[in-house]
């Protein structure tokens, strides 16, 4: 039977070297490998010193998630185990660190006597992204390595630092150039008869800052506030280096397994780590043959150099894809390409890009006001005003200026992918890019899979998302898709609480409580309260037409569902609420007492209900991609993991249970899933990966 683990000799140095493609994950066999290791180097007077490293891409990349929740990540050797068996060896041990040394990954090389790092390798601890903190001593050792504050930043955010800042904090001891064996090698000669050992649980001069500024530790959760509102995982993640600071190692320890066996029977670790397999499942296609091979995509074109189109295009030419842009008039093609390097350089601004970088990127654009400069794009996407006619008009010309085997797709965000595909002659090559804005910046993409989209096509469009870095689901072709088509009910429901006597505040509130960034009418202001107005403001026919006919526009003009002053800080609008109080009136309408619990059957529940509805209708591959839509392209909070995710925490009977509650109110369009119906019953789950 092979082992991850191999030991070898150089000299005096013991060589423990890790090979568990792809990422060196710290699985049973691993850890027992390992440690096996360290009681060879113990047991041989002949060994001076020991190097840990590994090889391919990365050093401990963190645990094996296949192991999970499963007994063999407690069997012996455990983690924690291994550390405390690492750190008391008696030789010195030396980490040899390249590509990602994270969470476990990172405890071992804080257990090692030293740490030595290639200057590409990245450190972190992201547990905190899984609902947990590193439970193998890593909130007690890091603080006394790096420091409390760089502990904390890492700890808490779970955002990795860069091997010179890991060095320059004291995590590293040396930066290496060249073979990274060869020079920890070195290294270890060079350490092998220093005594006493130095062990990171012994350390203590680190702790003296926080202990000099004991206001330190609110200082950062004040900082964090925002970041961290709804989420368990920080605030025990700053708890436990906390104690660090003021408890003893051997107690500190205790304390941090407490912590984490805390967060990890709680909800919110399930969600997270339910969202981080969803993640992952959500690339997978459902009905594409074994083999099918993408599509080369080398140039890209795109139709619009509005918001949509600019932030679409500045994705493919931040990747190195050329892209063509095409507007209908120069001075709106100007403006367009003006904002594209006005958001590149902001980006400059803040060290996130060079100069060069966006020089670079916008030197991959070429600006054009004619069709005809599309025809050797192996890829077009449509981003212009979202109108059927002037759609179908678009993908007729590019039908005839297109080359052959061009991927034509239409980044709509409601309409029918397969009446867009009939006005072509080639409906295979055709299918929908559903981008969320601002799409430069926001990771979702829904890529919409028409009847006759053929299978390369969709494939081509998955792998294109990643090099774009984008996290994409398929879709099917629905009004609203997936995302949109259960926005539909949640709004539809959030304007008729406000006839029968709730505020937009109100129901905000609630939305905002439950850890959504914002609430239906904060996000209607934002995004623009006249999106998809027919623009007549003689024809009143609801609240929204009401507001849009006197300039009530949102954000953008100072008023929407609030009031805004000059630096867009909302408050109640006296108007609005007579503007609600004029079609009671008018619709017969006796205000009540809306209670929180009614917002979130109704605006909430009735999403869930739609999600149910798409999974029936087979327009989602599974219910954890309707999760992935909406933690990222709508801000539902991952610590819920989801609507589909947070129905089963609540209970699929409640859910339905408070759905027929509410039937009256519902009104006549509304259906109840026979899916979460039948699952409720059975006492089943909806989500699962």
């Amino acid at each position: 039977m092979t082992t991850p683990i191999t030991t070898t000799r150089h000299g005096d140095v013991l060589i423990i070297t890790s090979n568990n493609p792809p990422v060196n994950a710290l699985g049973h066999s691993v850890r027992e490998g390992i440690v096996n290791g360290i009681e060879e180097a113990n047991r041989d007077a002949e060994v001076k010193a020991v190097v840990i490293i590994a090889e391919g891409q990365t050093f401990f990349a963190g645990a094996d998630i296949s192991e999970f929740g499963t007994p063999k990540s407690f069997e012996y050797p455990a983690l924690p185990q291994v550390v405390d068996i690492i750190e008391n060896c008696t030789k010195p041990v030396v980490a040899a660190i390249h590509g990602t040394a994270f969470g476990g990954g990172l405890e071992v090389a804080l257990a090692s006597h030293y740490r030595v790092a290639v200057p590409s390798a990245k450190l972190g601890v992201p547990e905190v992204k899984l609902g947990l903190l590193p439970g193998a001593g890593g909130t007690q050792r890091l603080p006394r390595v790096a420091g409390v504050r760089k502990a904390l930043e890492m700890a808490a955010t779970g955002n990795p630092v860069s091997a010179t800042e890991a060095y320059e904090a004291g995590l590293v001891d040396r930066l290496i150039e060249g073979d990274l064996l060869q020079h920890a090698v070195a290294f270890a000669e060079e350490v092998k008869d220093t005594r006493p050992l130095p062990k990171s649980s012994e350390r203590d001069d680190k702790l003296q800052e926080a202990r000099d500024d004991p206001g330190l530790f609110d200082e950062f959760r004040q900082a964090n506030a925002r970041k961290f509102r709804g989420f368990d995982a920080p605030e025990y993640n700053i708890r436990a280096i906390q104690t660090a600071v003021e408890k003893p190692y051997a107690e500190g320890v205790l304390e941090e397994r407490k912590l984490f066996l805390e967060l990890m029977s709680g909800t919110q670790a399930r969600a997270q780590q339910y969202f981080f397999f969803a993640e992952r499942k959500a690339s997978k296609i459902d009905g594409v043959p074994d083999g099918t091979r993408p599509r080369d995509i080398r140039k890209v074109g795109v139709i619009g150099a509005g918001t949509m189109g600019g932030g679409i295009s500045m994705n493919f030419l931040s990747a190195g894809i050329p892209v063509t842009i095409v507007e209908m008039q120069q001075e709106a093609l100007d403006r367009g390409t003006g904002v594209m390097l006005k958001n590149y350089q902001a980006t400059a601004s803040k060290g996130k890009m060079t100069q060069e970088q966006v020089g670079h990127a916008m030197g991959l654009l070429t600006p054009s006001l004619n069709l005809e400069d599309l025809a050797d794009c192996d890829l077009i996407i449509e981003a212009v005003f979202e109108n059927m006619d002037v759609k179908k008009d678009i993908f007729g010309k590019l039908d005839q200026i297109a080359k052959p085997g061009a991927i034509l797709a239409s980044n709509t965000s409601y309409l029918n992918i397969d009446e867009i595909a009939a006005t072509t002659s080639r409906p295979q090559d055709v299918l929908g890019l559903h981008f969320f804005s601002p799409a430069n910046i926001m990771k979702l993409l829904e890529v919409v899979r028409g009847a006759k989209t053929a299978p390369d096509v969709l494939v081509t469009a998955m792998q294109l998302a990643k090099k774009i870095r984008k996290v994409a689901v398929v879709a099917g072709v629905t009004y609203g898709f997936i995302g949109n088509r259960m926005l539909i009910p949640r709004q539809t429901q959030a304007m008729q609480l406000l006839l029968e006597g709730a505020t937009p505040q109100q129901i905000d509130k609630v939305h905002v409580d439950f850890g959504m960034p914002m609430g239906p009418f904060q996000m209607a202001d934002l995004a623009g309260v006249d999106i998809g107005w027919h623009r007549d403001p003689t024809r009143i026919e609801n609240i929204r037409d009401a507001l849009c006919a006197v300039d009530r526009w949102g954000q953008k003009k100072g008023a929407g569902f609030y009031d805004y002053d000059e630096k867009r800080r909302p408050s109640p609008s006296p108007k609005v609420q007579e503007i609600i109080e004029d079609f009671r009136a008018k619709a017969g309408v006796t205000p009540r007492e809306i209670t929180d619990q009614e917002i979130i059957e109704r605006t909430l529940y009735t999403m869930v209900n739609e999600g149910a509805l798409i999974l029936e209708g087979g327009f989602a591959q599974r219910a954890s991609d309707i999760d992935v839509v909406w933690v990222y392209g709508y801000g539902w909070p991952v610590y819920r993991g989801g609507p589909m995710f947070w129905a089963d925490t609540e209970g699929l009977p409640k859910i339905v249970e408070g759905l027929k509650r509410q039937l009256d109110r519902l009104g006549p369009d509304f259906r109840l899933s026979q899916l979460l119906v039948s699952k409720a019953e059975a006492s089943e789950k909806i989500s699962k990966v």
